[in-house]
This record gives structure tokens, sequence and C-alpha cells, in this order.
């Protein structure tokens, strides 16, 4: 799928699994979708500590030292006993029905209490539904840029959804740090910039503007180490939560080289790349 460059190849593993609760179609189910690219052949760096990067940052620390089959085949099955293991909680804590007494009025529908319709509640679970998938931003000039997707409903109207990004320095087959990339007090000039950004992405002068749109804490945003290199510049993302309400898309603030160039540190991957 993807051009050979910086000596890298990728593949990619596709899952999409559907369990229903007592395998019964009528009943609720839990849907999960991967789509997993991970690198298949390395010239620079080693290919099999690249793939265990790979998997942590995608799956989690906990999947560490698996081939990428088999990590597939053990998150789908910890999603689904997950899945039932939140149904069977559900089910064990519904409330009796209340049983009406043989006088029942309509006076004593008028006074139950927030307790008495709690317990009325229908003996109802919801689906689950989940996408997992990562994604290469860049690959070249030894920088190799990619974002891993995430988004899952576990019933009702609301949806999570992150992202996180990572930078791989192909000269030493570790992940890029700010402090790799920048001097010191770099985050004081990092939130002038940001807040110069979404001022303009959102067409206003002052941060208490921003505010009226959803966003908070402007004032106070700091680097948060979610950020993607490419060869025009360096991408921040911050999810929903961060500093804006969980309405709103995550903010996503793009830094040109010619912006961070003054106090990018001098004989790096990134500074080259810039030009200095």
């Amino acid at each position: 799928m993807f051009k050979a460059d910086n000596g890298l190849k990728f593949d990619t593993l596709q899952v999409t699994e559907k369990s229903h609760l007592e395998n019964n179609p009528s009943k609720p189910s839990c849907n999960l979708s991967i789509q997993y690219v991970y690198p298949v052949e390395s010239r620079k760096v080693n290919l099999e500590e690249l793939q265990q990067l790979f998997i942590e940052c995608t799956f989690g620390h906990s999947y560490a030292g698996l081939p990428a089959e088999e990590v597939i085949k053990q998150y789908t099955a910890n999603y689904v006993e997950n899945y039932r293991t939140d149904a069977q909680a559900f089910s064990s804590n519904v409330p009796e029905p209340v049983q009406e007494p043989a006088n029942h009025t309509v006076f004593d529908e008028l006074v139950l209490d927030e307790d008495d319709e709690s317990r009325q509640r229908p003996d109802v679970f919801y689906s689950y539904y989940e996408t997992l998938s990562d994604s290469i931003v860049y690959n070249r000039n030894n920088i190799l840029s990619f974002q891993v997707k995430q988004s899952n409903n576990k019933g009702g109207s609301t949806s999570y959804e992150s992202f996180k990004n990572y930078v791989v320095n192909l000269k030493t087959g570790k992940l890029l740090t700010e402090n790799d990339i920048f001097m010191a007090g770099y985050d004081v000039q990092l939130r002038m910039l940001f807040i110069s950004a979404l001022l303009d992405q959102n067409k206003m002068q002052r941060t208490d503007d921003l505010a009226d749109l959803g966003y908070f804490g402007i004032e106070e945003i700091t680097p948060n180490k979610n950020f993607l290199i490419d060869n025009k510049g360096i991408t921040y993302t911050f999810n929903k939560g961060e500093y804006s309400a969980y309405q709103l898309s995550a903010p996503v603030v793009f830094l040109p080289y010619d912006a961070v160039r003054p106090f990018l540190r001098e004989n790096t991957v990134v500074s080259k790349l810039a030009g200095n």
C-alpha cells in the first residue's frame, strides 16, 4: 500500500468482529473493526524492535512480545470477553421490578421518588462499537510519523475518540521526544504559537472568544507530546477534553518550520529537515 522509503515496507491486517450476547442475533452485540498497518521490512533499524514499537503504540504495553497476528487475535478476544463481563455485571445489578399494590392509585404514581423510577428501568444492555486503526503520515528523511486513531461507543449517544501521534527517529529506532527537538524554554514559545493558531483557525481575536466556542484553559495550553513531523512542519493534536468540549472536533495545530526554527535544537533530524 505504501511506497518503500527510508528502507521500510508495510503490510496491513484487517479484522472485523461481531459477537452477540448468548450467540443470539436478536441480542445486543459488540462490534470491533481493526485496520493495523505495520512494518514488514526495514533496512535501517532492527525490524523486530520497530514492529514491537508499533504494537505497543497501537495496542498497549500488555501485548508486547507477541507477533502481529497473535496481537490481533488476543485483542479481539479480550474485547469480546470484556463486553460479556460488562453485560453480566449490568444484568446482575438491574433492580427487581416494582410490584404495584392491589390498592394502587393515580396519586401513588405522582409521589414516586427517583429510586422508584430507577427500579422500573427496562432490562436493556447496549451494543458496543470500537474502531482501531493506524496510518503512516510521513516516511522520509530518517523520520517515520504515524498516527493511531481509536473510537468507541458503549451505548447511548456519546462516543469517545482519540488520536495518538508518534515519530520515530530512524537513525536510532527510538521515538522522538519534545526535548530531542526543542531547546529549553520551548513550552512558553509553543504556547504562544498554539494560541495564535487557534485564534486564526476560528477567526477570533481574543481567547475569551474561544471560550464561547467551547474551548477552555487556552491561556495555559502546553505541549502535550502528541505531535507529528513532516517536511513542512510539526503538527500537534489536542484530544477532546484537553482544552475543548467533547462536542468539538479534536483541535489540530500545525506549526510551520518558519515559526519554530528559532528554538529547534541544532544537528537533529528535525532541524536538518527544517533547514537549520
